[in-house]
């Protein structure tokens, strides 16, 4: 059964139902975007010394050789998915798309990278450096600083130890394979 409304108000229970078992069959799609997306970054450089896809892998091999999880792992792969659409707003972007499939503490990791590596550049702006201050207090603040400090911001190395998009993707697949959160 396909659903015949043009107006949710007059749709029925029985089309959303087919509608709902649709969407779950199809949910492994979800994991073939995210790897098209990552896929994408490749082409993006914007003056750094590697692309966008080279420093998401440098990012998630890092945090995978800490003996990070599996949900931080996809995160640090995915942190910067959003420059795939837009570059000031890529941690809320990248954020929103992991939200149903981490926890919170990653999520809002991801959410706020941006203002935690701000100690290390904002400053060439004449922006403050302090930003990630504002969450001191934060359960997930140790978790952000150690994903910016510790990975993220040393992850621009063209030479450096990098695990390609292929050995990610069973675990991008095992994240996305449903929603949990």
């Amino acid at each position: 059964m396909t659903a015949t409304f043009t107006r949710m108000d007059q749709s029925t229970a029985e089309e959303w139902a087919t509608i709902g078992a649709e969407t779950s069959r199809n949910q492994g799609r979800v994991a073939d975007r995210i790897l098209m997306l990552l896929e994408s970054l490749s082409d993006i450089t914007d003056g750094f010394a590697t692309d966008q896809l080279t420093h998401c892998l440098q990012t998630a091999t890092l945090a995978e050789r800490a003996g990070a999880d599996a949900e931080v792992i996809v995160a640090s792969l995915c942190h910067d998915i959003g420059k795939a659409i837009s570059v000031p707003n890529h941690g809320a972007i990248a954020a929103e798309m992991l939200k149903p499939y981490v926890r919170p503490d990653v999520f809002q990791t991801i959410k706020n990278h941006q203002d935690f590596q701000g100690r290390h550049y904002y400053g060439h702006f004449g922006m403050r450096t302090d930003l990630r201050e504002q969450f001191r207090d934060e359960p997930w603040f140790a978790l952000c600083e150690q994903f910016t400090d510790e990975w993220d911001q040393i992850a621009f190395d063209p030479e450096g130890d990098t695990e390609p998009l292929a050995h990610f993707e069973p675990l991008v697949r095992e994240v996305f394979a449903r929603p949990r959160y």
